[in-house]
């Protein structure tokens, strides 16, 4: 029984390899540049659209809604990075439907590497709106002896993302795997729509912690050069 599809390798030498996780996730990243170039190259204006460019709308739409409400304003700023995450992550739980294919998200390098990149965006974005001084101040509030704990905070809350994205996704493929040997029928087709279920479930958890983390770092940041500004004006 295979915990994570790293275990599968087509190719390695000394210590690079190709694994299966490897292969998903770049077939998952070129259906979804591919299928964005389809769905855009002939975008319209009019108030009549193609199927898929209502579906495109809708999606990007819903996107910028949720991340407006959870506090960053310019939404525009951000869609890109957290939309691209949850579409990918989305896309890579949903495809579990299809037999003998394992996400990527069911290994722990995938999700580290998600995680990764959220601990090097909220920085990034942090800094961009209100320069580093004013972000790295954010780590000594509301006094200097929280900067340890601050620096521990930002890791923790990286590892958990991870952690809590790998586990559920391993965790259903390992259920599923069971009752396949046990029932071979019924519970097979219920547990792969709860997997869908969880899934997209996961993916969208995994964004809003994204973005809460994100809109925390640049409000702090925000509040912390206008407090300076006051002060020195």
């Amino acid at each position: 029984m295979r915990i994570s599809p790293d275990e599968i390798i087509f190719w390695q030498e000394g210590f690079f390899q190709l694994n299966l996780t490897i292969v998903m996730t770049w077939v998952i990243m070129i259906l979804l540049v591919v299928s964005s170039w389809l769905i855009t190259k002939n975008l319209k204006s009019e108030f009549q659209t193609t199927r898929w460019q209502t579906i495109l709308e809708i999606v990007v739409l819903a996107i910028k809604d949720q991340i407006e409400e959870l506090g960053l304003t310019k939404a525009r700023r951000y869609i890109g990075f957290i939309g691209t995450m949850f579409l990918f992550i989305v896309i890579s739980n949903l495809l579990a439907i299809i037999p003998w294919y394992e996400p990527p998200t069911g290994s722990l390098s995938t999700t580290v590497a998600l995680a990764l990149c959220v601990f090097i965006a909220v920085p990034v974005f942090g800094i961009a709106e209100s320069g580093i001084k004013g972000y790295l101040r954010t780590y000594i509030q509301p006094n200097v002896l929280m900067l340890p704990f601050n620096i521990i905070g930002e890791i923790s809350r990286t590892i958990s993302l991870a952690m809590r994205l790998f586990g559920n996704i391993m965790s259903g493929g390992l259920i599923l795997t069971i009752l396949l040997s046990i029932a071979p029928f019924f519970f097979p087709v219920l547990m792969s729509a709860f997997g869908m279920l969880t899934g997209v479930v996961q993916a969208y958890i995994f964004a809003i912690l994204a973005t809460v983390y994100i809109a925390a770092a640049t409000e702090d940041a925000q509040k912390i050069t206008s407090k300076n500004t006051n002060q020195n004006g």
